[in-house]
Parts: structure tokens; sequence; C-alpha cells
């Protein structure tokens, strides 16, 4: 919990009423963003970025499973969060459990539709390898490094960034005459397909402090807010997913004009993130 005196919350509500945060960010910018790929060469992709002095690291396995008997023709993905007691004093116990179960079930609501993976955001058809037989399981995995505010925005680039490092490994399929035996594979150690990222959306958090809302809001700005709603936006602007937090209620009409807001700001960040991807996997390559 951020401990701030009467003085120090005024002055940060009055400069977002003003547009200048104490930071000297207007209301709709993000701090500055860093990205790093392959971080972690056991993974089949992994990642770092930090969004201001917030720091994630996700990692992406990918392993062979069976599809589910209600998505045949779908591969499966789990999203796991975990945050590090040193991250922040009240990461420390159960504190740390609640959080990370809270941003699990965000990012799997935002990004993958809810647990049943219905509506994904992420192209589970790609990821089957036999229809209803075999399937690839992708394991993503986000621990939070460093808290700063904005965890599931961190989160959530993180992840695009991971997945965008994913090389999935080329499988062959031996399919034997009887159609109820398990096929046999092949699955290669050379030869690997690229995780295709395009449709992967981002997820852009709206808190609101007094009568306005904020962009990558700071702990101490959160520690403001009255509710916040965390929108999941593609490159084509469409909307993929809804979460809220927060005891205070939104009029429709305030969480309609944050959305379209966030469709505004989502294809900035976009358009920023995949300048910062390119150049870590330039790095990489030159390396």
């Amino acid at each position: 919990m951020v401990g701030l005196s009467e003085g120090e919350k005024h002055f940060i509500r009055g400069g977002i009423a003003q547009d200048i945060r104490t930071d000297g960010r207007r209301r709709l910018q993000f701090r500055a963003l860093s990205v790093e790929t392959g971080v972690i060469p056991q993974a089949n992709g992994s990642a770092r970025v930090r969004l201001g002095a917030t720091e994630i690291i996700a990692s992406v396995k990918a392993e062979l499973g069976k599809p589910s008997i209600l998505h045949p023709d779908k591969g499966k993905v789990s999203i796991f969060v975990d945050c590090s007691p040193t991250a922040e004093p009240t990461f420390e116990g159960r504190g740390s459990e609640e959080l990370s179960t809270e941003l699990s079930v965000a990012l799997q609501r935002c990004l993958l539709g809810g647990k049943s993976g219905a509506g994904a955001a992420i192209d589970l058809s790609s990821l089957i390898v036999v229809e209803g037989k075999v399937c690839w399981d992708l394991y993503v995995d986000g621990l939070v490094v460093s808290s700063d505010g904005n965890l599931l925005d961190a989160l959530a680039a993180a992840i695009k960034v991971a997945l965008s490092d994913t090389g999935i490994p080329k499988v062959n399929v031996s399919l034997s005459a009887a159609s109820d035996e398990e096929p046999e594979v092949d699955v290669s150690d050379e030869e690997f397909l690229q995780f295709d990222t395009s449709s992967v959306p981002v997820i852009i958090t709206l808190t609101k402090v007094g009568r306005h809302y904020i962009v990558d809001a700071t702990s101490e700005e959160e520690s403001q807010m009255s509710s916040a709603v965390s929108v999941s936006v593609n490159r084509n602007g469409q909307v993929c997913g809804l979460t809220k937090r927060g005891g205070a209620g939104l009029d429709p009409s305030v969480i309609f004009d944050m959305i379209s807001v966030a469709k505004h700001v989502s294809q900035q960040f976009i358009a920023h993130l995949d300048s910062k991807i390119s150049a870590a996997e330039a790095e990489a390559a030159a390396e």
C-alpha cells in the first residue's frame, strides 16, 4: 500500500485535473518502454518488458497435448502470473497469491475470452496438429519483477513480445490406417514456425482519478483511483475483452467513452511496441 500525505494526494489529483502528472506526463501518455527478447534460453519464447519502473519477464513453453472435447479444432493456452516478493512489500505472503490470481484471471479474460478459450483474441486454431488428437499447449508465465503500477498492461505487453519470440517446432505426423489410433508424431529439433502475433491484442487500462482518467498509472496514482477499466484491443481496433476493478460504479456512457479512448490510445501503443519488438529482434540477430 502506498503511504501518502494529504498534501501529496492533493498534488497528484490536482496535477491530473490540470493534465500535468507528477512525472510530467499528460493524462494519456505512457512511460518509457523498453523491450528485450530471448531472455530465457530454455523457453520457446521469452521477453523482458519495462514500463517506467514496472518490470515484467514473460516466458512461453510449448508442449504437445490433446485438444479438449469441446474444442477439438483448437490448441490450448494457459496463463499464470507470479509476483516476486521483492517487487513490492505487499507481495509477501497471501497478498502475492491474491494479486497473482487476480491478474491471471484478468489476462485470461482479456486475451483468451475466459477459461474456456471461446472468443479468444489469440488464434488457438493455429495450435492444432491433428484435429481432435494432437495440439500444442502453450504455457505462458508472467513474473512481476518490479512493481510501480499498471501491471496488467505491462504483463499483456510482455506476453505479446514473448509470443512474437516464440518458435513452435515443426511436427511431422504419420497417420495410421485406423482412425481411432493415436497418430505418431516426430517433433523437429531444427525447424521452427514463428508464432503469429498479428491478432494478439494489447491491454489499455484507464484509471479514473477524480473526474478524469489516465493511462499507465503509477502505484501512487493508482492509490487515488475510484475505479479502473482495462480494455484489450487488437491492431484492427476491435475490442477483445474488458475487465473492471475498483468499488465505484461507472455510468454506461463513461464506460463507452473509456472504451473509445482506449481504442485510440491502443493503436499508438501497438505501433510503438511493434517498433520496439523489431529493434529487439534485430539486436538479438546481430549478437
